[in-house]
């Protein structure tokens, strides 16, 4: 596989404890663009297993980043779009690409309850195949309210009745990189629908070169843009990723604990490009 021409590199922050804090936040993202990254993302969880007690809302935090940046991308990364209802997720993701002039990816998975309790602790569908089929149905629901057409869905789960949602994002359509274990075959199939696939859990770059291959070869169009986004650890070596496929390099970290100053200093360092 052939090397990318331009790789992008992305701060991407778990809002918990130390960085459970909106105006420290938007602080990070206004250094993180000012340092020369791509993108600033940032997790979506509602709780995460102890010790982590205090998380932020990433919605209400990426617009407070939009309005004060100018070039970075953002975005939730990722959403597990079966616990939030689409109508109202077509709303806020055009608002929000209209108000970072179409700096607006959407990340979405299943999401898993293993990580938090998420979904058994509050009422939330626990069957993973169940949230898959809600967040397909979703999905499919985004893209008609995104097109500026009039949107008719009467699913399994969602019902939206010929209803128009404008105003449209700035973007013709907004990118969905769509995250999933690498070697799952219903996430791949997902993922070859929508503009990026974004594997968690790898172990090695082998695993994404596969990964790649597969989905490139379900793609209607695979000549067009696409994204392969891959997290690493700061002091990891993303060459093999990136000679694996991958098109972005997000920075991990461990949400617990988390070392404000550690991430600062990473923050304004800025991407090494090598």
């Amino acid at each position: 596989m052939t090397t990318p021409s331009k790789i992008n590199f992305g701060i991407w922050l778990p809002l918990f404890d130390a960085l459970a804090d909106p105006k420290l936040v938007v602080d990070l993202a206004v250094e993180a663009e000012q340092a020369g990254w791509d993108g600033f993302f940032v997790w979506d969880h509602t709780h995460w297993r102890p010790p982590v007690r205090a998380a932020l809302d990433p919605w209400m935090t990426l617009a407070a980043v939009a309005a004060v940046t100018d070039r970075v991308r953002i975005g939730p990364m990722v959403t597990p779009l079966a616990r939030r209802r689409p109508t109202l997720v077509a709303r806020e993701t055009a608002a929000l690409d209209l108000l970072s002039d179409g700096r607006l990816v959407l990340g979405v998975g299943v999401g898993s309850d293993r990580f938090g309790d998420e979904y058994s602790r509050t009422g939330e569908v626990d069957d993973e195949p169940t949230r898959a089929a809600m967040l397909d149905e979703s999905l499919a629901v985004l893209r008609q309210a995104w097109s500026g057409e009039r949107v008719v869905h009467r699913g399994d789960h969602y019902t939206v009745d010929d209803l128009d949602f404008l105003p449209r994002p700035a973007q013709e359509t907004i990118p969905v990189w769509v995250a999933g274990f690498p070697g799952k075959v219903r996430p791949r199939r997902r993922a070859a629908r929508h503009e990026g696939f974004f594997p968690v859990n790898l172990e090695h770059p082998d695993e994404l070169a596969e990964a790649a291959a597969a989905i490139t070869a379900l793609r209607d169009d695979p000549t067009s843009p696409y994204d392969f986004v891959v997290a690493v650890a700061r002091d990891a070596d993303p060459a093999p990723y990136v000679d694996a496929g991958a098109t972005w390099i997000l920075t991990e970290h461990d949400p617990h604990p988390l070392d404000l100053q550690a991430v600062r200093s990473l923050v304004r360092a800025g991407p090494q490009r090598g």
